[in-house]
C-alpha cells in the first residue's frame, strides 16, 4: 500500500471511523481501523463487535495511489498522529515487515500493523428492505427522546429506542420506566410491511455524528439481527436488541382534568432555580402547585433551606394540581421542545404528567410523579 492524501481529507473520514472502536475493548484486533486501498479509493472500517462504521475516501480525493492493498492498524494512535499533523500533503506506505510509514515534508512516523486475517469479516452489502428518513428529522428524533431510556443492563429492552414502523408513520419511543419520550414522524414512502425493531439508544448516539446537516435521506436497510444505516459514502451498522419492548400505548390518555400553558422558558430555568437546594437529594424532587393562572414551584429541604417563585400560566380548564417530581427528569423534557410555550397535562397528583407542544402531537414527554406523603 502506498498514497498520498491530504491531511484533513483524511481526518475527515478517520472522525467518522474512530466512533466505531471502544476503549473499553479487551480484544486487540477491536481496537484497530483497516484500511483497504483499491481502484474505488481508500476504504476505512473499524468495528466493537455491536457496531460497525465503513466509510469510503473516493478515488478522486487521493492525491496519488503508487500501489494497492490493505492493512490494519491501532486506531486510537494513527487517528492521533493524523489529528496533531498540519493540513499538509500526507504520504503513507507499508512495507514486508509489517510496518505502517506516515511521512510529511518534516515528520516521519511508523505504526506496527497487525494480521489482516484477524479482523472480522462484517458483512456490510444492503439488501431490498429500504426505508429512508430525512437526516434531519431522524437526528432530532435521537435528540429529542434518548435521554429516556435506560442504562441498566437487567432490562435490556429499555436501553433501546423502539422503532414501530407501520405504512407511512414511524413511531420512537424510549423509557425507563420512569419517564418515556415518544416522537411521531410520517415517512415519504408507505412500507408494504410493518416492522417493530428495538435499536440500541448507544449506537444511534454514537450514528447520529455521522449524519449531514441537511434534508438528505438516511437510507435504512432491515435485516433480522441487525440494521444497516448507509449516508453518502459511510456506512453504519448497529446489533438490534432480542427483547420485547413494553406495551406503552395506554400510558397517555386523551383527556386531562388538568391543563397548563405556560412559557418555556420560564418554566425551565423555575425549575433550574429550585433544584439548586435539591441537588443532593436522590431524586432531586420538587414541588408544583397551581391556583388560578399562578404556578409556585418550591423545593425545601430542611437542612439547607427553601425556595419558592411563582410564574403566570394560562390554566386552560380552571383546574388546579398540586405534584412532585424530579427537577432532573421535567429539565431534560422541556427543553427538547423548540417552542415559546408547552402544555402541562395532569390527572392527578399520583398520575403521570404529559409535556407536549400547545397544537402539536409529533412529541410526547411523560414524567412519573414523586409521592411525597
Amino acid at each position: 500500500m502506498k498514497f498520498a492524501i491530504k491531511q484533513n481529507v483524511l481526518m475527515e473520514h478517520l472522525n467518522y471511523v474512530i466512533r466505531g472502536i471502544s476503549n473499553k475493548n479487551l480484544v486487540p484486533i477491536l481496537n484497530c481501523i483497516k484500511l483497504e486501498l483499491n481502484e474505488d479509493g481508500l476504504y476505512m472500517i473499524s468495528t466493537d463487535n455491536n457496531i460497525a462504521i465503513k466509510t469510503l475516501i473516493d478515488r478522486s480525493l487521493i492525491l496519488s495511489i503508487d500501489e494497492s492493498g490493505s492493512t490494519v492498524v491501532a486506531g486510537r494512535f494513527i487517528y492521533d498522529i493524523i489529528n496533531k499533523l498540519p493540513n499538509t500533503i500526507i504520504n503513507i506506505e507499508t512495507d514486508d515487515s509489517g510496518k505502517l510509514y506516515i511521512f510529511t515534508e518534516n515528520s516521519k512516523f511508523y505504526l506496527n500493523c497487525n494480521d489482516v486475517n484477524e479482523f472480522p469479516e462484517i458483512d456490510l452489502e444492503e439488501n431490498d428492505t429500504c426505508i429512508n428518513i430525512n437526516s434531519n428529522i431522524f437526528r432530532n428524533i435521537i435528540n429529542q427522546i434518548s435521554f429516556a431510556s435506560s442504562t441498566q443492563e437487567s432490562r435490556p429492552a429499555l436501553t433501546g429506542i423502539d422503532f414501530n414502523f407501520e405504512g407511512n408513520k414511524l413511531v420512537c419511543t424510549a423509557t425507563d420506566s420512569y419517564r418515556l419520550a415518544k416522537k411521531e414522524i410520517i415517512l415519504d414512502q408507505t412500507l408494504d410491511k410493518n416492522y417493530n425493531l428495538i435499536l440500541p439508544t448507544r449506537n444511534l448516539k454514537e450514528m447520529i455524528h455521522l449524519l449531514p446537516d441537511s434534508d438528505e435521506a438516511v437510507r435504512m436497510f432491515v435485516f433480522d439481527n441487525k440494521i444497516i444505516f448507509k449516508i453518502n459514502n459511510i456506512v453504519f451498522l448497529t446489533s438490534v436488541i432480542n427483547a420485547t419492548f413494553p406495551d406503552t400505548s395506554r400510558l397517555v390518555p386523551n383527556e386531562f382534568k388538568v391543563s397548563i400553558i405556560v412559557n418555556l422558558n420560564d418554566f425551565y430555568g423555575a425549575i433550574d432555580r429550585a433544584s439548586l437546594l435539591s441537588n443532593n437529594d436522590e431524586k432531586n424532587t420538587i414541588r408544583l402547585e397551581t391556583s388560578g393562572d399562578t404556578m409556585k414551584i418550591t423545593s425545601n429541604v430542611p437542612e439547607i433551606g427553601m425556595v419558592d417563585e411563582n410564574i403566570n400560566i394560562k390554566n386552560v380548564n380552571n383546574s388546579d394540581i398540586v405534584i412532585s417530581f424530579s427537577a432532573r427528569y421535567m429539565m431534560e423534557a422541556v427543553k427538547t421542545f423548540n417552542a415559546d410555550e408547552i402544555n402541562l397535562l395532569f390527572n392527578g397528583e399520583l398520575l403521570p404528567i404529559i409535556v407536549k407542544n400547545p397544537g402539536q402531537e409529533d412529541l410526547t414527554q411523560l414524567i412519573v410523579p414523586i409521592r411525597t406523603f
